[in-house]
C-alpha cells in the first residue's frame, strides 16, 4: 500500500512539473518541427485537433519512454473504417446530395476527412437493413429452390449502396471491400428462413452456395467495387434468434462451402481472398449455452479451421470484438504464423442511462486501447467497426442492437454529428496508409485498463513513421517518443488519444539483437522482463536494496554494444544504482559498467561484449521498488 501511495504522490508530481518543462540535458534541436501531432480528448475540447508541431532533439530524459525500433516489423496494413450497411446507406440518402457528399468527404477524404481505408459490406440483409423484410441476393417462394441461381440480383444494392461505394472510391482510391454474409439465401438451409437454422448438408447445396458467392464478387466487380476479402458466413457459431439473419455453420460445414469457393474463386476472381471463421476472439458464453445436445461447441473453430483441407484456401482469419480480448489473436498467429489476422466487427453501444458525455468517453478510451491499439498490437492487418453511419434511435434497424452507435449519426435537425468511433478509427485511417507496416515500439498499458501508456507505431510506404499513442490515466502524463539517439517529450491529457507522424529521417538506430532469453531473478516473475512487452514487469517486490537481481540466459553467446534497462511506466521504480556483469558459463562472472539510474529508462552502452549470460544487480537503496519491464540488447 505504501508503494501504491508513494507511485500515486510521483505520478501527480510529475505530471505537474514536467508536462511544460523539458528536463535538464534534454535539448530540442533547432532544425524545422518535423513531428506533426493531433489530439482527442474525451471531454471533446480538442477532436483530432492537431497542436503546434515540435522537434525531435538530443540529449537523455527520465520520463517513461516509448522506444521506436523501425528495424523490427510485424504485419502489413490493409486499412481502417467500418461497414456501409443498408442502414447507412438509406441514413446518408436522407441527406440532401450536397450534404451527402459532404458527410462521404468527411469519411473517405483523407484531407478533408479521416481517409477511411476498408469497409466491410453485408452480403444481403444484416439487422441493420431499413427495408420491411430481410433479404438475400437471390430470393423465391417458399418451396421453391433455384440451383441454377437464375434469380440472382444485386438489384437492391444498385439503388443506394452501390453509388455511395462508387463514391467512396473515387475520394479514396486505395480503399479495401470485404464481403461478408449474414445467411445464404434461405432455401439452401434448413430452416427455410433467413433467420435461424443450418445450412443443409448437401453437396448440390455447397457447390450451389460456392457460384452463389462468386456471382456476387463478379457482380459487384461490375458494378464498380471489386470485392478483396470474402467470408462464408458471419458469426458462425452465433445461434441466437435475434430476429435477423444468421446461420449456424460448424467448422465442418465452412470448411465444405470453402472446399467448393476456393477453386471457383480462383478462376473467376483472383483478387478476391478468402477468410474464415469472422467471429469473436474467444467463443460466447451464449454460444457455448445454445449447441444443440450431442453437438460440439468447437471453442476452438479457428484453429479447426486453419487445420482442414479448406485451410489451404484461407488468406487468414476474421476476429469480432464481442467475447475475449485481442490477446487471442496472437494465440491464433503463433499457432498459423503464415496466415493473416483482420479486426472486422465491433460496434460502440450505450446503456440506457448514459448522456452523450458517457457514451463519447467511454467509447473512446474503451476503443482506443481495445482496437485501435490492442488489436494491431496482436497482428490484426485491418481495424473495421460496425455501422459508418445511423441516425440518433440507433437505426433504422430490423431486430438486433438497438443500442449500437456509428461513426457518424444523423440528428433530428437535420445535422450530421461525430462519434467517438470517428475518432478513434480516425487516429489510424488518417495517418497509417494502406501497406503499412507496424514497426517496434514499447507500449505500458493493456487492453483490460492498467492506467499506463500505450502505443502502436507504422512505417508508412512512403517511409513515415505514425505513432498513436493513448494516454489510459485519468490524469495527465508525460512521456518521452525516442527513435535512436533522438527524441521528444510530450504531455496528453487524461484518457486522450493522440497520433504524431515525422517524415523518413536519417536517425542511426542500433540494431536490436533478437533472442528468445530465459530469466532468473531474486523475486518471482523474471520472464516478465525479457519476454518483450513492457506492459509486464519484473518487481522486485520489496524496497530497493543492495542484492537483488535479475539474470538472463540469451540461450547462446550473443554479441552486443548496448544494454537498455526499461523500467516502463511504474514511475519511481528505476534502479538508484546497478552493476552490469556477463559471463559464458553462469559462474564466472566480469564486469561491464556500473551506474544510477534517474529516471524509466537507462541506456548503458558495454562497448562490443559477447556473453550468454548477463546480470543486474542493484547495489543502492530506495523506498520504492524495482522494477523491470524491459531487458533489451542492441549491436
Amino acid at each position: 500500500m505504501f508503494h501504491l501511495l508513494q507511485e500515486a504522490v510521483v505520478r501527480i508530481l510529475l505530471a505537474a512539473v514536467l508536462a511544460f518543462s523539458p528536463l535538464p540535458g534534454f535539448h530540442p534541436s533547432s532544425a524545422r518541427a518535423d513531428v506533426r501531432v493531433w489530439v482527442t480528448t474525451p471531454d471533446r475540447a480538442e477532436e483530432l485537433h492537431e497542436r503546434a508541431p515540435l522537434a525531435f532533439g538530443k540529449g537523455t530524459s527520465d520520463l517513461t519512454t516509448i522506444t521506436i525500433d523501425p528495424s523490427v516489423s510485424y504485419q502489413s496494413m490493409d486499412g481502417f473504417g467500418a461497414s456501409l450497411t443498408d442502414s447507412a446507406a438509406a441514413v446518408l440518402y436522407r441527406l440532401d446530395p450536397a450534404k451527402r457528399d459532404a458527410a462521404l468527404r468527411s469519411l473517405f477524404d483523407s484531407r478533408q476527412g479521416i481517409g477511411v481505408s476498408f469497409l466491410r459490406q453485408p452480403v444481403g440483409s444484416s439487422d441493420f437493413t431499413a427495408t420491411a423484410t430481410h433479404y438475400s441476393y437471390d430470393d423465391v417462394p417458399a418451396g421453391q429452390t433455384d440451383y441454377a441461381l437464375r434469380h440472382f440480383s444485386i438489384a437492391h444494392d444498385e439503388a443506394q449502396i452501390l453509388p455511395l461505394l462508387r463514391r467512396a472510391r473515387q475520394l479514396n482510391p486505395q480503399l479495401t471491400v470485404m464481403g461478408t454474409p449474414w445467411s445464404p439465401p434461405a432455401w439452401m438451409k434448413t430452416s427455410g428462413s433467413l433467420i435461424g437454422g443450418h445450412l443443409k448438408d448437401d453437396p448440390a447445396v455447397y457447390d450451389a452456395y460456392a457460384r452463389y458467392l462468386v456471382k456476387y464478387v463478379q457482380a459487384y466487380a461490375r458494378a464498380g467495387v471489386p470485392i478483396d476479402y470474402l467470408t462464408v458466413q458471419n458469426e458462425p457459431q452465433n445461434r441466437h434468434d435475434g430476429g435477423y439473419p444468421g446461420t449456424a455453420l460448424p467448422v465442418p460445414q465452412e470448411a465444405k462451402v470453402i472446399s467448393a469457393l476456393g477453386p471457383l474463386l480462383r478462376k473467376a476472381s483472383p483478387r478476391t481472398k478468402i477468410l474464415g471463421y469472422d467471429h469473436n476472439w474467444t467463443t460466447h458464453p451464449g454460444d457455448v449455452a445454445t449447441t444443440p445436445a450431442g453437438e460440439d461447441p468447437e471453442t476452438d473453430y479457428p484453429y479447426r479451421l486453419l487445420a482442414s483441407p479448406a485451410g489451404k484456401w484461407l488468406a487468414g482469419t476474421a476476429y469480432h470484438c464481442y467475447s475475449g480480448d485481442p490477446s487471442a489473436q496472437t494465440a491464433l498467429h503463433q499457432a498459423f504464423p503464415a496466415k493473416g489476422i483482420w479486426f472486422t466487427e465491433c460496434s460502440g453501444s450505450h446503456g440506457p442511462d448514459d448522456t452523450p458525455a458517457d457514451i463519447f468517453r467511454g467509447t473512446l478510451t474503451w476503443h482506443a486501447r481495445t482496437l485501435a491499439i490492442g488489436t494491431t498490437r496482436n497482428w490484426a492487418k485491418s481495424v473495421v467497426n460496425w455501422n459508418i453511419a445511423l441516425d440518433s434511435t440507433g437505426g433504422p434497424h430490423l431486430g438486433g442492437c438497438d443500442t449500437c452507435t456509428g461513426l457518424l449519426t444523423l440528428q433530428p435537425d437535420g445535422t450530421v454529428t461525430r462519434d467517438a468511433e470517428y475518432y478513434t478509427i480516425g487516429h489510424l485511417s488518417k495517418f497509417v496508409k494502406p501497406g503499412a507496416v507496424r514497426i517496434a515500439s514499447t507500449s505500458f498499458g493493456t487492453t483490460g485498463w492498467n492506467g499506463q501508456l500505450m502505443d502502436v507505431a507504422f512505417r508508412n510506404p512512403d517511409g513515415s513513421t505514425a505513432l498513436i499513442v493513448h494516454n489510459e490515466n485519468d490524469a495527465p502524463r508525460s512521456f518521452t517518443v525516442a527513435v535512436g539517439a533522438r527524441s521528444f517529450e510530450y504531455s496528453l491529457p487524461g484518457g486522450a488519444l493522440a497520433t504524431f507522424t515525422w517524415p523518413r529521417g536519417a536517425f542511426p538506430v542500433p540494431h536490436q539483437v533478437t533472442t528468445e532469453p530465459t530469466a532468473t531473478a531474486s523475486s518471482p516473475g523474471a520472464q516478465d522482463a525479457v519476454d518483450a512487452d513492457a506492459a509486464t514487469r519484473w518487481s522486485s517486490q520489496a524496497p530497493q536494496a543492495p542484492g537483488q537481481y535479475l539474470q538472463a540466459d540469451l540461450g547462446t553467446p550473443t554479441t552486443y554494444a548496448k544494454i537498455a534497462i526499461d523500467s516502463g511506466d511504474n514511475l519511481g521504480d528505476y534502479a538508484r544504482a546497478f552493476t552490469l556483469t556477463a559471463s559464458n558459463d553462469g559462474i564466472h562472472w566480469r564486469t561491464l559498467a556500473t551506474g544510477t539510474g534517474t529516471g524509466q529508462l537507462t541506456t548503458v552502452t558495454v562497448g562490443t561484449t559477447r556473453s550468454r549470460y548477463l546480470r543486474v544487480t542493484s547495489t543502492g537503496s530506495s523506498s520504492s521498488w524495482w522494477s523491470i519491464a524491459d531487458l533489451r540488447l542492441y549491436r
